[in-house]
């Protein structure tokens, strides 16, 4: 088996996110739905809407967002809007905010936990996806890159109680005490049905910036300790997460030290290793530097 490619730049420009996106050589056709962290208010390390304006310009695309799980700013639309509006997003794009008027459900083949996956039902209104994704930590999966961006991501409110719970929805306390391995795996599941669902028409990328140990949906994340690594791209967001993690453990800055334990402390690769398990990547990489 051939191993996927991953295309790497140091560089992180908004014309370098444009470049490592053509050089990819996949066009997505279409309406291109760009899924992108729009970022808890009080949190500062997540994407700015300036710097994807290019590629987002580029490629013709809608900004897309989902309601969260939990109770915050974004938890529901009325005050979601609000807060993408106070981040910027809405001066420069077209927004939509997928699940505000429901939910669709699609069917997981290969599961040990979920049997289908609730997401917003304007997903059906896209041909084309383009995840463009802040890889950092994350306080409950490990660390947080294209797997996570599709599957919870995407998911719906109801969709993202769902994975977090693996299925478990109606367990009290289920968002917190579900086992860690049953939640990381229920998220490889829910990407496994984007990744069907649209099959070919998926582009990945990885912004390896601000690289907090805490994720976007949190309000008051730990400063970011250690330095800037770079973009990467590929059609295998499995390959692509690999690549990082792996970007992370060779840096030669002592800083990475807090996020590797936090990776490590969630068990934050067997998300990798399920979703390669499932059929939506390999961890096989060909990393190719294109400066």
């Amino acid at each position: 088996m051939s191993k996927s490619k991953v295309l790497f730049t140091k560089n992180i420009t908004p014309e370098s996110l444009v470049n490592i996106y053509k050089e990819l050589g996949k066009e997505l056709s279409g309406k291109v739905a760009v899924k992108v962290h729009s970022g808890e208010p009080g949190g500062k390390n997540f994407l700015k809407p300036e710097f994807m304006k290019e590629l987002v310009d580029y490629v013709h695309g809608t900004v897309v967002e989902c309601n969260t799980a939990y109770p915050g700013r974004r938890m529901e639309s009325k005050e979601h809007w609000k807060a993408i509006q106070e981040h910027g997003f809405t001066n420069l794009f077209k927004v939509d905010i997928m699940d505000e008027e429901g939910e669709l459900e699609l069917p997981i083949k290969d599961s040990k936990h979920l049997k289908v996956n609730y997401v917003g039902s304007h997903l059906a209104n896209y041909d084309s996806l383009l995840i463009l994704s802040h890889f950092k930590g994350h306080q409950m999966g490990g660390f947080g890159g294209a797997l996570k961006n599709t599957s919870i991501g995407i998911a719906s409110s109801k969709g993202k109680l769902h994975i977090h719970t693996a299925g478990n929805a109606d367990k009290p306390d289920g968002f917190f005490n579900t086992p860690q391995d049953a939640f990381l795996e229920s998220m490889a599941e829910a990407a496994s049905s984007i990744v069907d669902y649209r099959k070919d028409n998926i582009v990945f990328i990885n912004v390896m910036r601000d690289i907090s140990i805490d994720c976007d949906c949190n309000s008051c994340p730990k400063d970011p300790e250690m330095k800037d690594i770079g973009i990467l791209a590929s059609l295998d967001p499995v390959a692509l997460d690999q690549a990082c993690v792996d970007l992370v453990y060779k840096s030669d800055d002592q800083g990475k030290a807090s996020l590797i334990h936090r990776m490590e402390e969630k068990h934050g690769i067997h998300t990798v290793e399920e979703a390669a398990r499932v059929g939506v990547g390999s961890r096989e990489y060909e990393l190719i530097d294109i400066e």
